[in-house]
């Protein structure tokens, strides 16, 4: 031991003297740099970068007016469009006095208002980050005097960093120095990185073997993950063991007794020389060697189901198959006995669990009602209110009201038992296999005498309000009632479970997102075959409540990864700070326009078409262009009066990123509007429920919905057809954000490698239709496949700075009453 610690000394000395020449080395040639490039590197960049955020400023400060004494600017879309892809950008108006106008108002308050047109520049901390900080000031006069407003306009200094080092490594690269600087942090980050395993590695064999108290050594963060794994390896360990123990200390004080007597009737047997007598020992000891046969295998099959419910071995299964399975295993004049009298519906319900518990469960309540009676045992059951309800009925002696509860207790038997062979377990172990599947067991009286006990299980996947709400909908109106009567807290977001394939289930990733369940659920299989270590847990919500809800904290627990189709909140996000970057090895095949700064990642191609009932629009006079359905609507106006819908952009975070890039596109943008209100258009907030609605005739046609959407109900065969534009086409992609305060981040960041990998992209351009943004791919939904199917340009909408304007707090407000003066006009 002495020896080691000697030579781990000696090996820690080495790698001070590796890292203190790399040091002198590094500081060499930083002094060589610094004198002949590093200045002249900085101020060049500071002028070009400057030169921009100027402009950006100047631009902005051209759009300023005062509206009865009151400063308005509507921040044009060119302020922020001259920016570079990787920095972040923060702005700020202050009207006369330093009042916040719109923007940044922290960054406002951090610097002085402006007296002079400028621009002046400034280097400050914001935000935990050095930013450049353009000042400009517009002179405004209302009335009879004329005061300064003031325009910040701050940038991260990444790109001009970034050139400055170009400048610098592009003069001098000083090879031979960073190679050894990066043996030596290589060879220091192993030896930093196996000193805790060490230590971790002393603790545990300096323990006693029966010692399963948790590990409590000052470890690095990097490793208290591994501590915490095993501190709940230990401690399910420690269970088991509790369990085990638990179970042989009461296997053999149960088995003792029928042992005993067992023995004890034996050797009266061997003296008994009256060959009746000795028959009818040989009978007893044949009937306490089945009741102990008995007892050993109810202990065994209790310790089987605990281990299983302990780990939480699910499978989705038809209830009808664990009956038929449990039929089968009888004996068959005693399956005879059974009437079984399942309704299609019972038999077809899906509960999800333990399938051996299951079988278990119904094989031990079937068991009962056979020995203790000798009539017909009846199986029936029903469904209703979310649950399945599975009944079996004897003609036995029935249970007393005062014994119904102890009976369900271990090793309790009623009085009407008898003489009849029993552990005591059967009914103990049907109960706790009930409550583990979040269900329930009754035991009641039947009329004319016997037993009725039932169990009730949650059917998968079923909301009984959510049942109620969709059978009560049958158009398009009758959705917006029930939206407008529906519980805000019925509304909340609901979590789905995807338990790890290999059965570990330790390691969860939390994905919080807007995608469809049933869609997102095909990359959650895809990528759990690659990782089946992983257990996956996602919550489907809405984009705007997403953004609000993170930024509140409400996310619970705290997610690994956000997803959104409304790619201008997940900007805002990043462009904000709540984003952690990462270099995906997949990141060079994805288009420029699909990422922003390696921490929104967009991995689909969905195009905003246009959708139309074939029963009430023909394919001849359905319109191709935009201007063209501008046209229809303003001349068929008493035709299709509240049979047209779109987004309703206040609502709907990907309907308003949508409008407001028509806005800029589009000079048609405000007609189509103004048609919209002329035909006193349905407005939804979501696709889905305009797609129900053109799909069952309520509404004629819907404007911008999303193409993967539409894509997937026409191939499940819904009535409606597709218009992909034939002047311009809009794309969004869903983004991808890892959070930074993400519990798992390395979960993140894989689930981002695998769905911009080729496996992740062959989903999105097959059985999802969302379309895969990764080009040269396969399928029928690939990026060139979607654009081939009109002939209009395709217009990506690029992730980056300039989505920023249209969440301008004046401009979205502008923007909103417009669109609601012009789209539902006040009589």
């Amino acid at each position: 031991m002495w020896s080691g610690r000697r030579m781990a000394a000696k090996s820690f000395s080495i790698r001070n003297r590796i890292v203190a020449l790399a040091l002198a080395l590094l500081l060499a040639a930083a002094v060589v740099l610094i004198v002949f490039i590093r200045d002249y590197a900085e101020r060049s960049a500071d002028r070009a970068f400057d030169r921009l955020l100027a402009a950006s400023a100047l631009t902005i400060a051209g759009a300023v007016q005062v509206e009865n004494d009151t400063v308005i600017v509507e921040l044009p879309f060119a302020s922020f469009g001259m920016f570079s892809g990787r920095d972040r950008v923060f702005y700020a108006v202050e009207s006369p006095g330093g009042g916040a106008v719109t923007g940044y108002e922290d960054l406002s308050r951090m610097l002085p208002e402006m007296t002079s047109a400028g621009p002046v520049f400034a280097d400050t901390i914001y935000r935990g980050d050095l930013v450049r900080v353009a000042s400009v000031g517009r002179l405004t006069s209302s009335g009879g005097d004329a005061d300064w407003v003031t325009i910040h306009v701050a940038e991260t200094q990444s790109e001009r960093e970034a050139l400055a080092g170009e400048i610098l490594s592009n003069a001098i690269v000083p090879v031979v120095a960073l190679t050894l600087l990066a043996v030596a942090l290589v060879w220091f980050g192993i030896g930093r990185m196996f000193a805790p395993l060490y230590q971790l590695e002393q603790e545990l064999r300096g323990r006693a073997p029966d010692d399963l108290s948790p590990v409590d050594v000052p470890v690095p963060v990097e490793v208290s993950h591994l501590v915490s794994g095993l501190n709940a390896f230990m401690a399910r360990l420690g269970s088991a063991m509790e369990r085990v123990s638990g179970l042989v200390a009461e296997a053999a004080h149960e088995v003792r007794t029928p042992l005993a007597s067992l023995r004890a009737q034996a050797e009266v047997a061997i003296d008994e020389q009256d060959p009746v007598a000795l028959r009818a020992r040989v009978g007893r000891i044949h009937q306490g060697a089945v009741q102990a046969s008995q007892l050993v295998s109810q202990l065994l099959m209790e310790a089987t189901i605990s281990h299983r419910l302990e780990n939480q071995e699910t499978d989705t299964t038809a209830f009808g198959q664990v009956v038929d399975d449990v039929r089968q295993r009888l004996d068959p004049d005693q399956a005879g006995r059974l009437v079984v009298d399942l309704p299609e519906v019972v038999a077809g319900a899906q509960i999800r669990g333990d399938r051996v518990a299951l079988r278990e469960m119904v094989r031990n309540v079937v068991d009962n009602a056979l020995v203790y009676s000798s009539g017909p045992v009846e199986l029936g059951g029903a469904v209703g209110d979310g649950v399945m309800r599975f009944v079996v009925s004897d003609h036995g002696p029935g249970i007393s009201d005062s014994e119904k509860p102890l009976v369900l207790e271990r090793f309790k038997r009623g009085a009407a038992s008898g003489g009849s062979a029993g552990s005591g377990l059967g009914l103990s172990i049907v109960k706790r296999v009930a409550e583990a599947h979040r269900g329930s067991l009754r035991l009641t009286d039947r009329a004319g005498g016997g037993l009725v006990v039932e169990i009730e299980l949650p059917l998968v996947g079923r909301n009984p309000k959510l049942e109620q709400m969709r059978r009560a909908l049958g158009s398009l109106s009758a959705l917006v009632l029930c939206l407008l009567l529906l519980n805000p807290s019925d509304a909340q977001a609901a979590s789905t479970r995807y338990p790890a394939r290999d059965g570990a289930g330790e390691v969860v990733l939390t994905i919080v997102g807007v995608t469809d369940t049933p869609l997102f659920a095909q990359f959650i299989a895809g990528f759990q075959a690659q990782r089946p270590d992983v257990t996956v847990v996602y919550e489907e919500t809405d984009s705007v409540p997403l953004y609000e809800r993170y930024l509140s904290g409400d996310l619970t627990p705290k997610p690994d990864l956000l997803v959104s189709s409304a790619s201008d909140l997940m900007i805002k996000l990043a462009n904000d700070g709540h984003a952690m970057a990462y270099d995906s090895p997949f990141l060079g095949a994805l288009p420029q326009w699909a990422h922003w700064r390696n921490e929104v990642f967009g991995f689909t191609f969905e195009p905003a078409v246009i959708i139309y009932n074939p029963d009430r629009i023909t394919a001849e006079e359905v319109p191709r262009t935009h201007l063209t359905l501008a046209e229809m609507l303003e001349t068929q106006t008493a035709r299709f009066r509240g049979t047209i819908a779109t987004y309703d952009i206040a609502l709907s975070g990907v309907g308003y990123l949508l409008a407001s890039q028509d806005q800029v596109i589009s000079s048609n943008f405000w007609r189509l509007a103004a048609a919209f209100g002329r035909v006193e258009a349905v407005f939804s907030g979501s696709s889905p429920a305009i797609l129900n609605g053109v799909a069952d005739g309520s509404l004629a046609l819907g404007y911008n919905v999303l193409g993967s959407y539409a894509f997937a109900r026409k191939a499940d065969g819904a009535n409606i057809e597709i218009v992909v534009p034939d002047d311009y086409v809009l794309v969004l992609t869903r983004a991808m954000l890892i959070p930074r305060d993400a519990p798992s981040p390395e979960l993140g960041k894989a689930f981002v490698d695998f769905a911009l990998s080729p496996a992740g992209q062959a989903i999105a351009a097959e059985q999802t239709a969302l379309g895969s943004v990764v080009p040269g791919g396969s399928g029928e939904w690939t990026s060139e496949a979607i654009a081939a199917r009109g002939r209009g340009v395709i217009q990506p909408i690029p992730l980056g700075p300039a989505l920023l304007v249209s969440l301008d707090q004046q401009r979205r407000q502008r923007f909103l009453d417009s669109w609601g003066e012009i789209v539902s006009p006040k009589p």
